[in-house]
Protein backbone atom coordinates (compact mmCIF):
# COMPACT_ATOMS: atom_id res chain seq x y z
CA UNK A 1 0.00 0.00 0.00
CA UNK A 2 1.31 3.41 -1.26
CA UNK A 3 1.25 6.33 2.06
CA UNK A 4 0.81 10.06 0.83
CA UNK A 5 -0.23 12.88 3.15
CA UNK A 6 -1.11 16.35 3.21
CA UNK A 7 1.56 18.21 4.48
CA UNK A 8 0.33 21.25 7.02
CA UNK A 9 1.76 24.48 5.41
CA UNK A 10 1.45 27.92 7.37
CA UNK A 11 0.52 30.88 5.81
CA UNK A 12 3.47 33.69 6.12
CA UNK A 13 2.66 37.03 6.85
CA UNK A 14 3.39 38.45 3.33
CA UNK A 15 0.56 36.17 2.38
CA UNK A 16 -1.97 37.27 4.68
CA UNK A 17 -0.58 40.98 3.47
CA UNK A 18 -1.78 39.61 -0.27
CA UNK A 19 -5.39 38.38 0.92
CA UNK A 20 -6.08 41.75 2.61
CA UNK A 21 -5.04 43.28 -0.36
CA UNK A 22 -7.10 41.61 -2.82
CA UNK A 23 -10.15 41.53 0.27
CA UNK A 24 -9.72 45.10 0.32
CA UNK A 25 -10.28 45.52 -3.98
CA UNK A 26 -12.77 43.39 -3.94
CA UNK A 27 -14.81 45.21 -0.84
CA UNK A 28 -14.50 48.32 -2.73
CA UNK A 29 -15.50 46.97 -6.20
CA UNK A 30 -18.34 45.35 -4.98
CA UNK A 31 -19.33 49.14 -3.16
CA UNK A 32 -18.62 50.36 -6.67
CA UNK A 33 -21.17 48.20 -7.81
CA UNK A 34 -18.79 46.94 -10.24
CA UNK A 35 -20.21 42.79 -9.80
CA UNK A 36 -22.97 41.22 -7.80
CA UNK A 37 -21.58 37.67 -5.84
CA UNK A 38 -22.76 34.59 -7.26
CA UNK A 39 -22.78 30.79 -6.40
CA UNK A 40 -20.44 29.20 -8.53
CA UNK A 41 -18.98 32.09 -10.09
CA UNK A 42 -16.04 30.53 -11.67
CA UNK A 43 -18.63 28.52 -13.95
CA UNK A 44 -21.58 30.72 -14.51
CA UNK A 45 -20.28 34.46 -13.77
CA UNK A 46 -18.13 35.50 -16.95
CA UNK A 47 -17.15 39.25 -16.76
CA UNK A 48 -14.42 40.28 -19.30
CA UNK A 49 -13.84 43.65 -18.19
CA UNK A 50 -13.86 42.19 -14.79
CA UNK A 51 -10.79 39.81 -15.84
CA UNK A 52 -9.10 43.00 -16.98
CA UNK A 53 -9.01 44.62 -14.21
CA UNK A 54 -7.60 41.48 -12.05
CA UNK A 55 -5.16 41.26 -14.80
CA UNK A 56 -3.63 45.22 -14.20
CA UNK A 57 -3.53 44.51 -10.77
CA UNK A 58 -0.78 41.38 -12.08
CA UNK A 59 -3.19 38.97 -10.16
CA UNK A 60 -3.70 36.53 -13.62
CA UNK A 61 -1.04 34.40 -14.22
CA UNK A 62 0.70 35.44 -11.08
CA UNK A 63 3.21 32.76 -10.99
CA UNK A 64 3.93 32.86 -14.95
CA UNK A 65 7.66 33.89 -15.57
CA UNK A 66 8.31 37.90 -16.20
CA UNK A 67 9.00 37.56 -19.58
CA UNK A 68 5.68 36.26 -20.71
CA UNK A 69 3.47 38.98 -18.87
CA UNK A 70 3.32 37.22 -15.33
CA UNK A 71 4.62 37.84 -12.07
CA UNK A 72 7.03 35.14 -11.09
CA UNK A 73 4.88 34.74 -7.79
CA UNK A 74 4.74 31.71 -6.07
CA UNK A 75 1.63 29.15 -6.05
CA UNK A 76 0.74 29.98 -2.73
CA UNK A 77 0.40 33.31 -3.27
CA UNK A 78 -1.76 32.36 -6.38
CA UNK A 79 -3.89 30.75 -4.39
CA UNK A 80 -4.65 33.47 -1.75
CA UNK A 81 -5.98 35.38 -4.37
CA UNK A 82 -7.84 32.70 -5.69
CA UNK A 83 -9.52 31.75 -3.02
CA UNK A 84 -10.27 35.33 -2.11
CA UNK A 85 -11.59 36.14 -5.29
CA UNK A 86 -14.22 32.57 -5.38
CA UNK A 87 -14.89 33.66 -1.57
CA UNK A 88 -16.31 36.99 -2.19
CA UNK A 89 -18.29 35.29 -5.36
CA UNK A 90 -16.41 37.66 -7.88
CA UNK A 91 -16.88 37.24 -12.06
CA UNK A 92 -14.10 34.61 -12.76
CA UNK A 93 -14.98 32.30 -15.26
CA UNK A 94 -13.98 34.33 -18.77
CA UNK A 95 -10.07 34.01 -17.27
CA UNK A 96 -10.76 30.95 -15.12
CA UNK A 97 -9.76 28.07 -17.17
CA UNK A 98 -6.67 29.93 -18.69
CA UNK A 99 -5.14 30.81 -15.57
CA UNK A 100 -5.64 27.70 -13.91
CA UNK A 101 -4.33 25.08 -16.11
CA UNK A 102 -4.37 26.37 -20.09
CA UNK A 103 -1.77 28.97 -19.47
CA UNK A 104 0.66 26.32 -17.43
CA UNK A 105 0.24 23.55 -19.89
CA UNK A 106 1.47 26.05 -22.67
CA UNK A 107 4.48 26.97 -20.57
CA UNK A 108 4.93 23.48 -19.86
CA UNK A 109 4.74 22.11 -23.18
CA UNK A 110 4.29 24.51 -25.82
CA UNK A 111 6.65 26.11 -28.40
CA UNK A 112 8.69 29.41 -27.68
CA UNK A 113 6.55 31.14 -30.14
CA UNK A 114 2.98 29.39 -28.87
CA UNK A 115 4.45 31.21 -25.35
CA UNK A 116 4.95 34.33 -26.84
CA UNK A 117 1.68 34.64 -28.64
CA UNK A 118 -0.80 33.36 -26.22
CA UNK A 119 0.95 33.75 -22.58
CA UNK A 120 0.82 37.75 -21.99
CA UNK A 121 -2.55 37.87 -23.58
CA UNK A 122 -3.61 35.27 -20.46
CA UNK A 123 -1.80 37.61 -18.27
CA UNK A 124 -3.78 40.76 -19.39
CA UNK A 125 -7.28 39.43 -19.14
CA UNK A 126 -7.72 39.06 -23.33
CA UNK A 127 -7.51 35.38 -23.64
CA UNK A 128 -10.14 33.14 -22.66
CA UNK A 129 -9.38 28.75 -23.05
CA UNK A 130 -12.01 26.50 -22.82
CA UNK A 131 -10.98 22.32 -21.67
CA UNK A 132 -11.24 20.14 -24.32
CA UNK A 133 -11.48 16.45 -23.12
CA UNK A 134 -14.68 14.74 -22.20
CA UNK A 135 -16.80 13.23 -25.26
CA UNK A 136 -20.65 12.35 -25.40
CA UNK A 137 -19.44 8.54 -25.23
CA UNK A 138 -16.16 9.14 -23.48
CA UNK A 139 -16.85 10.97 -20.03
CA UNK A 140 -14.22 10.49 -17.60
CA UNK A 141 -12.39 7.18 -19.31
CA UNK A 142 -10.41 9.81 -21.38
CA UNK A 143 -9.00 6.70 -23.43
CA UNK A 144 -11.50 5.98 -25.40
CA UNK A 145 -11.73 9.72 -27.09
CA UNK A 146 -12.74 9.56 -30.46
CA UNK A 147 -12.28 12.98 -31.61
CA UNK A 148 -8.91 12.11 -34.36
CA UNK A 149 -6.56 14.00 -35.60
CA UNK A 150 -5.18 13.25 -39.11
CA UNK A 151 -1.73 14.73 -40.58
CA UNK A 152 -2.00 16.21 -43.70
CA UNK A 153 0.24 19.02 -45.44
CA UNK A 154 1.26 21.83 -43.30
CA UNK A 155 -0.72 20.32 -40.56
CA UNK A 156 -3.62 18.61 -39.16
CA UNK A 157 -7.41 17.69 -39.62
CA UNK A 158 -9.34 17.90 -36.60
CA UNK A 159 -12.77 15.51 -36.67
CA UNK A 160 -14.92 15.14 -33.32
CA UNK A 161 -17.11 16.48 -30.33
CA UNK A 162 -16.41 17.63 -27.04
CA UNK A 163 -18.85 17.56 -24.46
CA UNK A 164 -19.02 19.81 -20.97
CA UNK A 165 -16.57 22.39 -22.35
CA UNK A 166 -17.87 25.43 -19.61
CA UNK A 167 -17.34 28.73 -21.56
CA UNK A 168 -16.40 27.55 -25.20
CA UNK A 169 -18.69 30.22 -26.38
CA UNK A 170 -16.35 33.12 -25.07
CA UNK A 171 -13.42 31.38 -25.18
CA UNK A 172 -10.59 32.27 -27.54
CA UNK A 173 -8.93 28.98 -27.50
CA UNK A 174 -9.45 25.20 -26.62
CA UNK A 175 -6.59 22.57 -25.54
CA UNK A 176 -8.48 19.45 -27.70
CA UNK A 177 -7.21 16.04 -26.76
CA UNK A 178 -7.34 13.96 -29.75
CA UNK A 179 -6.37 10.54 -31.03
CA UNK A 180 -3.77 10.84 -33.61
CA UNK A 181 -2.93 7.31 -33.68
CA UNK A 182 -4.27 3.65 -32.55
CA UNK A 183 -3.36 2.48 -28.90
CA UNK A 184 -1.97 -0.43 -28.49
CA UNK A 185 -3.27 -3.48 -26.30
CA UNK A 186 -1.29 -3.05 -24.02
CA UNK A 187 -1.68 0.65 -23.21
CA UNK A 188 -5.20 2.35 -23.90
CA UNK A 189 -3.33 5.76 -23.67
CA UNK A 190 -1.00 5.56 -26.22
CA UNK A 191 -2.01 7.81 -29.49
CA UNK A 192 -2.82 10.87 -28.03
CA UNK A 193 -2.01 14.27 -28.26
CA UNK A 194 -3.21 17.65 -27.24
CA UNK A 195 -3.89 20.85 -29.82
CA UNK A 196 -4.12 24.54 -28.88
CA UNK A 197 -7.73 25.40 -31.06
CA UNK A 198 -8.23 28.83 -32.14
CA UNK A 199 -12.00 28.44 -31.52
CA UNK A 200 -12.17 31.26 -34.24
CA UNK A 201 -11.28 28.63 -37.09
CA UNK A 202 -14.29 27.64 -39.56
CA UNK A 203 -16.22 24.97 -39.32
CA UNK A 204 -15.82 24.75 -35.74
CA UNK A 205 -20.01 24.98 -33.85
CA UNK A 206 -20.37 25.64 -30.36
CA UNK A 207 -23.64 24.68 -28.52
CA UNK A 208 -24.91 26.15 -24.98
CA UNK A 209 -26.25 22.89 -23.29
CA UNK A 210 -28.84 23.85 -20.72
CA UNK A 211 -28.61 23.33 -17.14
CA UNK A 212 -31.30 23.16 -14.55
CA UNK A 213 -31.47 26.61 -14.15
CA UNK A 214 -31.96 27.23 -17.49
CA UNK A 215 -28.65 29.02 -18.92
CA UNK A 216 -26.25 28.05 -21.26
CA UNK A 217 -22.75 28.42 -20.00
CA UNK A 218 -21.85 23.98 -20.18
CA UNK A 219 -21.48 23.35 -24.50
CA UNK A 220 -21.05 20.91 -27.13
CA UNK A 221 -18.35 21.55 -29.37
CA UNK A 222 -17.87 20.19 -32.76
CA UNK A 223 -14.73 20.08 -35.11
CA UNK A 224 -16.11 19.08 -38.83
CA UNK A 225 -13.01 18.87 -40.99
CA UNK A 226 -11.04 21.66 -39.17
CA UNK A 227 -7.67 22.20 -40.41
CA UNK A 228 -5.19 22.98 -38.14
CA UNK A 229 -1.34 23.85 -38.76
CA UNK A 230 0.61 22.31 -37.59
CA UNK A 231 2.05 24.43 -35.21
CA UNK A 232 -1.16 23.72 -33.20
CA UNK A 233 -0.26 20.76 -31.96
CA UNK A 234 0.66 21.51 -27.94
CA UNK A 235 3.94 19.15 -26.76
CA UNK A 236 5.26 16.20 -28.59
CA UNK A 237 2.84 13.84 -30.49
CA UNK A 238 1.43 10.91 -28.50
CA UNK A 239 1.84 12.74 -25.30
CA UNK A 240 -1.24 13.75 -24.61
CA UNK A 241 -2.11 11.50 -21.79
CA UNK A 242 0.89 12.08 -19.88
CA UNK A 243 0.41 15.86 -20.30
CA UNK A 244 -2.90 15.54 -19.46
CA UNK A 245 -2.33 14.06 -16.21
CA UNK A 246 -0.61 17.06 -14.93
CA UNK A 247 -3.65 19.47 -16.01
CA UNK A 248 -5.87 17.74 -14.30
CA UNK A 249 -3.89 17.69 -10.65
CA UNK A 250 -4.69 21.52 -11.71
CA UNK A 251 -8.66 21.30 -12.17
CA UNK A 252 -9.35 19.23 -9.21
CA UNK A 253 -6.94 20.27 -6.50
CA UNK A 254 -7.68 24.34 -6.04
CA UNK A 255 -10.23 25.62 -3.80
CA UNK A 256 -13.52 26.16 -5.88
CA UNK A 257 -13.85 22.30 -5.54
CA UNK A 258 -15.35 23.37 -1.90
CA UNK A 259 -15.50 27.23 -2.24
CA UNK A 260 -17.93 27.35 -5.23
CA UNK A 261 -21.24 28.15 -2.78
CA UNK A 262 -19.05 29.52 0.13
CA UNK A 263 -21.17 33.03 -0.45
CA UNK A 264 -24.28 31.05 0.02
CA UNK A 265 -22.91 30.18 3.57
CA UNK A 266 -21.93 33.00 4.46
CA UNK A 267 -24.29 35.56 3.50
CA UNK A 268 -27.01 32.73 5.34
CA UNK A 269 -24.69 33.28 8.32
CA UNK A 270 -24.40 37.03 8.28
CA UNK A 271 -28.28 37.09 8.06
CA UNK A 272 -28.91 34.77 10.56
CA UNK A 273 -26.29 34.89 13.47
CA UNK A 274 -28.60 35.81 15.98
CA UNK A 275 -30.98 33.48 15.64
CA UNK A 276 -27.86 30.07 15.04
CA UNK A 277 -26.67 31.57 18.25
CA UNK A 278 -29.60 31.52 20.38
CA UNK A 279 -30.52 28.40 18.66
CA UNK A 280 -27.15 26.59 19.74
CA UNK A 281 -27.18 24.50 16.71
CA UNK A 282 -23.72 22.75 15.85
CA UNK A 283 -24.52 21.91 12.57
CA UNK A 284 -23.31 25.13 10.79
CA UNK A 285 -19.90 24.48 13.45
CA UNK A 286 -19.27 21.64 11.56
CA UNK A 287 -19.72 23.25 8.65
CA UNK A 288 -16.87 25.43 9.24
CA UNK A 289 -14.89 22.74 10.57
CA UNK A 290 -14.69 20.79 7.73
CA UNK A 291 -14.20 23.70 5.19
CA UNK A 292 -11.13 24.51 7.49
CA UNK A 293 -9.82 20.95 7.14
CA UNK A 294 -10.36 21.52 3.21
CA UNK A 295 -8.80 24.70 2.94
CA UNK A 296 -5.67 23.09 5.06
CA UNK A 297 -6.15 20.02 2.07
CA UNK A 298 -5.67 22.44 -0.65
CA UNK A 299 -3.53 24.31 0.46
CA UNK A 300 -1.42 21.65 0.81
CA UNK A 301 -1.68 21.06 -2.43
CA UNK A 302 -0.80 24.11 -3.99
CA UNK A 303 2.77 23.68 -1.88
CA UNK A 304 3.45 20.33 -3.44
CA UNK A 305 2.76 21.25 -7.54
CA UNK A 306 4.38 24.41 -6.16
CA UNK A 307 7.92 22.22 -5.57
CA UNK A 308 7.21 19.80 -8.18
CA UNK A 309 5.45 17.30 -7.31
CA UNK A 310 2.58 15.38 -8.92
CA UNK A 311 -0.23 14.80 -5.82
CA UNK A 312 -2.65 13.00 -8.18
CA UNK A 313 -4.20 10.87 -5.23
CA UNK A 314 -4.05 14.25 -3.20
CA UNK A 315 -6.00 16.36 -5.76
CA UNK A 316 -8.53 13.69 -6.06
CA UNK A 317 -9.52 13.71 -2.28
CA UNK A 318 -9.99 17.42 -2.40
CA UNK A 319 -12.41 17.06 -5.13
CA UNK A 320 -14.27 14.13 -3.82
CA UNK A 321 -14.35 15.86 -0.17
CA UNK A 322 -15.17 19.42 -1.38
CA UNK A 323 -18.19 17.83 -4.25
CA UNK A 324 -19.26 16.00 -0.71
CA UNK A 325 -18.74 19.31 1.55
CA UNK A 326 -20.71 21.55 -0.69
CA UNK A 327 -23.41 18.98 -1.48
CA UNK A 328 -23.73 18.62 2.36
CA UNK A 329 -23.84 22.27 2.91
CA UNK A 330 -26.76 23.03 0.86
CA UNK A 331 -28.81 20.22 2.50
CA UNK A 332 -27.73 21.67 6.07
CA UNK A 333 -29.24 25.29 5.15
CA UNK A 334 -32.13 23.66 3.86
CA UNK A 335 -32.99 22.05 7.24
CA UNK A 336 -32.72 25.41 8.85
CA UNK A 337 -35.96 26.36 6.34
CA UNK A 338 -37.92 24.70 9.18
CA UNK A 339 -36.77 27.11 11.62
CA UNK A 340 -36.42 29.75 9.40
CA UNK A 341 -39.05 29.65 6.20
CA UNK A 342 -37.28 30.27 3.10
CA UNK A 343 -40.16 33.32 2.28
CA UNK A 344 -38.27 35.19 5.22
CA UNK A 345 -35.06 35.11 3.48
CA UNK A 346 -34.14 37.90 1.60
CA UNK A 347 -34.65 37.60 -1.82
CA UNK A 348 -30.57 37.58 -2.62
CA UNK A 349 -30.63 34.80 -0.11
CA UNK A 350 -33.36 33.15 -1.76
CA UNK A 351 -31.59 33.35 -5.28
CA UNK A 352 -27.96 32.30 -4.01
CA UNK A 353 -30.04 29.27 -2.36
CA UNK A 354 -32.03 28.26 -5.58
CA UNK A 355 -29.12 28.52 -7.78
CA UNK A 356 -27.11 26.46 -5.35
CA UNK A 357 -29.47 23.33 -5.10
CA UNK A 358 -29.96 23.68 -9.16
CA UNK A 359 -26.15 23.28 -9.61
CA UNK A 360 -24.90 21.36 -6.86
CA UNK A 361 -25.51 18.06 -8.73
CA UNK A 362 -23.43 19.47 -11.51
CA UNK A 363 -20.23 19.54 -9.26
CA UNK A 364 -19.56 16.00 -9.44
CA UNK A 365 -18.78 15.52 -12.86
CA UNK A 366 -16.47 18.16 -13.34
CA UNK A 367 -12.84 17.59 -13.49
CA UNK A 368 -13.86 13.73 -13.51
CA UNK A 369 -16.81 12.37 -12.18
CA UNK A 370 -16.99 11.04 -8.30
CA UNK A 371 -16.31 7.04 -9.11
CA UNK A 372 -13.25 8.32 -11.04
CA UNK A 373 -11.81 10.31 -8.28
CA UNK A 374 -12.32 6.91 -5.99
CA UNK A 375 -10.81 4.70 -8.09
CA UNK A 376 -7.89 6.94 -8.37
CA UNK A 377 -7.86 6.79 -4.31
CA UNK A 378 -8.54 3.27 -4.29
CA UNK A 379 -5.25 2.66 -6.47
CA UNK A 380 -3.03 4.95 -4.02
CA UNK A 381 -4.19 2.88 -1.14
CA UNK A 382 -3.75 -0.54 -2.91
CA UNK A 383 -7.48 -1.73 -2.72
CA UNK A 384 -7.83 -1.79 -6.46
Amino acid sequence: MSKFNFPAIEETNDLTKLRLEVRDFLTKSLNKGDYSPSADAWVFSANPSFSKKLGAKGWLGMSFPQKYGGQQRSALERYVVTEELLAAGAPVAAHWIADRQSGSQILRFGSEEQKQEIIPKITAGECFFAIGMSEPDSGSDLASVKTKATKIENGWNLEGRKIWSTGAHISNYMIVLARTSPASKENRHEGLSQFLVDLSLPNIIIKGIPDMTGQKHFNETLFDNVNLPKEALLGEEGKGWSQVVGELALERSGPERFLSHFTLLDRFISEFRSILLESGSSLVGKLIAELQTLRKMSFSVASMLQNGESPETQAAFVKELGNKFEKTMVETLREFSNMIPLYDWPTQLQDLFEDSTLRIPSNSLRGGTTEIMRGIIARQLGLR
